[in-house]
């Protein structure tokens, strides 16, 4: 049972009165798909399982056999696939199992005073109905948590046929055991469900609720509440936020609440809210990261516009009469945090930043020339398609305008044509890699197909179906 769980949990494989910027939903066909795959891993490592070991006593009307049955292993299962459905009271999954049968074989041993015998065995279990209920919920840490809230277990009935030794002696009074050695097996189930259900949850606990994506910043996931579930999915809120490794702070704005659109056609639903993106942008700009210092070495040779005062004299006529034939930096930094903005069917990105000019002096020091104030909105399209995201992007506006100059007043119109120029050419540059796209991250043992993208208002929405990649050890 625990692989039919730990498949359906993998698929929507991570502080209470948040709203969450992360939703993942688990809809019902993911639950079955879930359900199908670990049930044929279970048919295919049934035969591999060995059982505890069984002990118990006869009274034979002459005095107490006391047997143990030992090295009991599965031969044959006939194993129909589990019934497993979405359970709103407690909120969790019920899985249900019925008609199960099994043939199993092992050795006895017994012993009557000071006589001691021992033979071999075959057993089949016929009728076997487990039904097993738990509940999904979440830690203190965030994680989602499993624990069992009820099991139910009945072994309909039980042959036995004892070899070797003795077993001509004990096999007439089989029919007055049976029934014990029925009871001592179906009394095992469901502890042995329950042990599976721990071990799943110390699996959940010990996974990571924040990842670092680079050097600089952290992915928080931890779920935001309780695990929502309906006749029909399972919603998971996440936090989803970008924290700086260095230097983390909250940013001044919420994530909003938002409602994911019903697609039952796919087993996997996520919505990405703005906010996710904002987050890490936000981080970005107050640990000082938007920030990028161009030389004329980073100019590209064929640029008619080279970093030298010679060059800006074009520009400004009085710069080279000030500053002749020296070198210029360009210091570009964001004076705002730059913010997405999800529509419906675009994203939009605002970004107003700053260009100090400084010229090069001989002794290496640097003269500030004059700062230019750069407001430009970018806007664009996602997609999905042969397995990558895609994209492209388009300029919206672009203004520049002087902010202070230490060399004297000069007009900008000439630079803002130039300004937008780089611009465009660096878009072009960019739209040719989008438009190659990029492979969709890949789990270890899951891999997303069939997926499809829509930009909605102030999230973006991923629905897709699933395929579940079985390590060659199974699930441990």
């Amino acid at each position: 049972m625990l692989p039919s769980m730990t498949v359906v949990l993998m698929l929507v494989s991570l502080t209470c009165g948040e709203n969450p910027a992360i939703q993942v939903i688990l809809n019902n066909k993911g639950l079955q798909y879930g359900k199908h795959v670990g049930a044929g891993w279970i048919q295919e490592k049934m035969e591999l399982i060995t059982l505890p070991d069984i002990s118990g006593e006869i009274n034979i009307h002459i005095g107490t056999v006391y047997y143990t049955l030992t090295g009991i292993t599965i031969t044959k299962c006939d194993f129909p696939e589990p019934d497993v459905e979405f359970y709103q009271d407690p909120t969790g999954l019920k899985t249900s199992f019925f008609g199960l049968s099994v043939a199993i074989t092992g050795g006895w041993s017994t012993h009557f005073g000071i006589i001691h015998d021992h033979g071999s065995f075959d057993m089949a279990l016929f009728s076997i109905d487990v039904t097993s209920i738990v509940n999904l919920g979440k830690d203190p840490y965030g994680h989602l948590s499993v624990t069992s809230v009820s099991c139910d277990a009945q072994v309909g009935g039980l042959d036995v046929q004892f070899h070797g030794g003795a077993s001509w002696i004990i096999q007439p009074f089989v029919k007055h055991f049976k029934g014990r050695i029925k009871s001592e097996i179906q009394g095992k189930i469901c502890p042995t469900v329950e042990e599976y259900i721990l071990n799943l949850e110390s699996h959940l606990q010990a996974m990571n609720v924040s990842f670092d994506v680079n050097q600089d910043l952290t992915l928080d996931l931890p779920l935001t509440g309780l695990p929502v579930i309906n006749a029909s999915s399972l919603n998971l809120g996440l936090k989803g936020e970008f924290y700086s490794i260095k230097s983390p702070a909250e940013p001044p704005f919420k994530a909003q609440a938002f409602t994911m659109p019903e697609q039952q056609g796919y087993m996997l639903s996520m919505g990405l809210s703005e906010f996710t993106l904002n987050s890490a942008s936000y981080e970005y700009f107050t640990a000082q990261l938007l920030n990028v210092l161009i030389n004329d070495s980073m100019i590209p040779p064929s640029s008619p516009v080279r970093l030298n005062t010679s060059s800006f004299g074009q520009f400004i006529p009085q710069l080279p009469k000030l500053f002749p034939d020296l070198l210029m930096n360009l210091q570009v930094y964001a004076r705002e945090v730059p913010l997405f903005s999800f529509l419906p069917g675009a994203v939009k990105l605002g970004f107003q930043g700053a260009v100090k000019a400084f010229a090069i002096q001989a002794n290496k020091t640097q003269t500030p020339l004059f700062k230019l104030n750069v407001d430009t909105q970018v806007s664009g399209k996602v997609w999905i398609a042969s397995g990558k995201l895609k994209g492209s992007l388009k300029m919206d506006n672009y203004s520049l305008t002087l902010a202070a100059s230490e060399v004297g007043p000069f007009k900008t119109d000439a630079l803002e044509r130039c300004g937008k120029m780089g611009e465009m050419f660096v878009l072009a540059k960019l739209n040719e890699k989008l438009g190659k796209g990029v492979d969709l991250p890949r789990m270890r043992q899951a891999q997303l197909v069939n997926t499809v993208l829509e930009v909605d208002e102030g999230f973006i929405a991923i629905f897709s179906d699933a395929q579940v990649l079985l390590p060659p050890g199974g699930f441990n």
